[in-house]
């Protein structure tokens, strides 16, 4: 596999690209619903507004593909059939689409990619699952691959899975494709059952503030609280043996077993049980367009997250705690996987300007740290682009 890191070794004829396919995948927001979607839990996410764009075109090669991502100014070129894990990161989502799509017995040819990206990296807004649906939603349309859009989301999953080493759920790679405009999704990750909720939230608008920090806690301890919920889940089936995962799991069930799967577990489980009831408990509210109750389960999600899945951090807490005291903030909360990333917050819109340069000057001041603000509206899933605009 060929890299360069500059686009001076860029090959002439990208200079003059004619593409023939153009793609936009957005990044997501969750609303709420935190680290339920590997459970087979409830999770509410939407696609936002911010996208990573891709041009594609075939190159009358067989198995040549060359790559440029003008985000990173770094140039890829491999062959169809070495297919291997590079040390460049970002690449990886897009080798492991590649091999899914293979492994499907589906035909590639040689092709070129140029994408730009919106998304800010770290951020909890699933710059990953952008990247793995986008690039296999352009490889579908370009190949006539005839891949469904569920085939799409899973075998986006299923490169995260197995390629990238990342053992992520799959409310990020449905919800980048799935969504449609001004609408939350309640999936149901058991069955996946999608409900389209009108984003009923009137005078208010969703900021995101990105702490800019990434702990290196991240991944080892992800991987960690997944598996203190399957070990409890496992102690679980050997009385009730059609419990397959958390999703089947009742308050009195877990009661039951509290002292045999020790305190941590049942920490991490009662939290997912009660976040499943949290995103029920707020479809309701948002068609009821009742946003101070939305704002207090988005509170009440990220306490939980604090203290009893403990995947949240100092910036986010004090980003949380901070918009407490507003009024017209309604609710808050720490978005992704945790460690770092954002806080998704329930805001009036005309109060979003004022309010960031007082949140910033007093994070600054504790973290030595700047965050950075971003509007976000829930947004279409991953198209087709007209390519003549």
């Amino acid at each position: 596999m060929k890299t360069a890191e500059n686009n001076s070794k860029l090959p002439d004829d990208f200079k003059s690209f004619k593409t023939e396919i153009k793609v936009a995948s957005p990044g997501r927001i969750n609303l709420i619903g935190e680290h339920t979607d590997y459970n087979n839990g409830f999770v509410m996410p939407a696609a936002i507004d911010k996208k990573i764009n891709f041009r594609f075109r075939k190159n009358n090669t067989k198995n040549l593909v060359r790559i440029y991502s003008e985000t990173f100014d770094a140039y890829v070129e491999f062959n169809l059939q070495k297919i291997t894990k590079n040390i460049n990161s970002w690449e990886n989502y897009l080798l492991g689409v590649i091999d899914e799509i293979q492994k499907l017995g589906k035909q590639l040819q040689g092709f070129d990619c140029i994408l730009k990206s919106e998304l800010p990296i770290g951020a909890g807004i699933s710059s990953s699952a952008a990247l793995e649906c986008g690039f296999a939603k352009g490889l579908n349309s370009l190949f006539n691959l005839d891949l469904a859009q569920m085939e799409i989301v899973k075998l986006s999953q299923r490169a995260e899975n197995n390629f990238v080493g990342s053992n992520c759920g799959i409310m990020d790679q449905f919800a980048s494709v799935m969504s449609k405009k001004d609408h939350f999704i309640k999936l149901d990750c058991e069955s996946l059952e999608a409900t389209f909720i009108t984003a009923k939230i009137e005078h208010c608008k969703l900021l995101l503030l990105n702490t800019n920090v990434a702990h290196n806690l991240a991944n080892s301890e992800y991987n960690s609280r997944r598996q203190e919920c399957e070990t409890a889940v496992a102690v679980i089936q050997q009385k009730y043996s059609a419990v397959k995962s958390l999703r089947q799991v009742s308050f009195n069930m877990l009661e039951e077993f509290k002292e045999e799967i020790g305190a941590i577990s049942f920490k991490r489980c009662l939290y997912v049980l009660e976040e499943n009831e949290r995103v029920q408990e707020t479809e309701k509210a948002l068609r009821d367009g009742n946003l101070q109750t939305i704002g207090k389960l988005m509170y009440a999600s990220h306490r939980g997250l604090q203290h009893q899945y403990e995947v949240s951090c100092p910036e986010l807490d004090f980003l949380v705690d901070f918009s407490e005291e507003k009024t017209f903030i309604y609710g808050s909360r720490m978005m992704g996987g945790g460690f770092g990333g954002c806080t998704i917050n329930l805001i009036e819109a005309d109060k979003i300007d004022a309010y960031f340069e007082e949140v910033k000057k007093v994070y600054q001041e504790k973290f030595d740290i700047t965050p950075t603000a971003i509007t976000v509206v829930p947004d279409e899933g991953t198209q087709i682009l007209d390519n003549r605009k």
